[in-house]
């Protein structure tokens, strides 16, 4: 199975930002990585008008967009899928990253912020680690929130077979 590790963290926190560095760096050791963003609204990513979103409109319930350097389907879903569901989905990776899920059962990686305040979201018993700016009350590994050579010496220590 592969493994999948939720960032998580209030809003603004910087999420995104850790995950642009933490998959270079996988990158960079070997690794194939697959990223999930969980959004909680409605989105599009086929433009109105175009090909793609006109075989939506008429009612497909699966529409493949493929070129030679991208592929993306979009399937019609009667609710929300679980992220192993979606998970599932990831063919050919050796981690899969994803952001957000902070309800979901995954290891986790909090992204905290001074400026964000309160405490953390997630229990210890969830915790991989915790990516912050500020000293925090956890028994987890906490890490420089720009560390991300140390997270993941910690993520490919806990959760990956290194490459040679």
């Amino acid at each position: 199975m592969v493994p999948v590790i939720s960032i998580v963290g209030r809003s603004d926190t910087g999420k995104t930002t850790l995950i642009e560095k933490l998959v270079p760096e996988l990158k960079r050791r070997g690794y194939r990585v697959g990223t999930i963003k969980h959004d909680a609204h409605q989105f599009e990513i086929d433009v109105p008008g175009k090909d793609s979103w006109r075989h939506r409109q008429a009612g497909s319930d699966a529409t493949a967009i493929s070129s030679a350097d991208k592929l993306a389907i979009i399937w019609r879903v009667e609710g929300e899928k679980s992220l192993d569901e979606v998970a599932a989905y990831m063919q050919d990776v050796d981690i899969i990253l994803t952001e957000g899920y902070k309800r979901s059962h995954k290891p986790k990686v909090e992204v905290h912020r001074a400026e964000r305040g309160g405490e953390l979201l997630c229990n210890d018993d969830e915790l991989v680690a915790v990516a912050t700016d500020e000293p925090v009350n956890t028994q987890a590994p906490c890490f420089d929130i720009n560390d991300a050579k140390g997270l993941v010496d910690l993520l490919e220590a806990r959760f990956l077979k290194p490459k040679a």
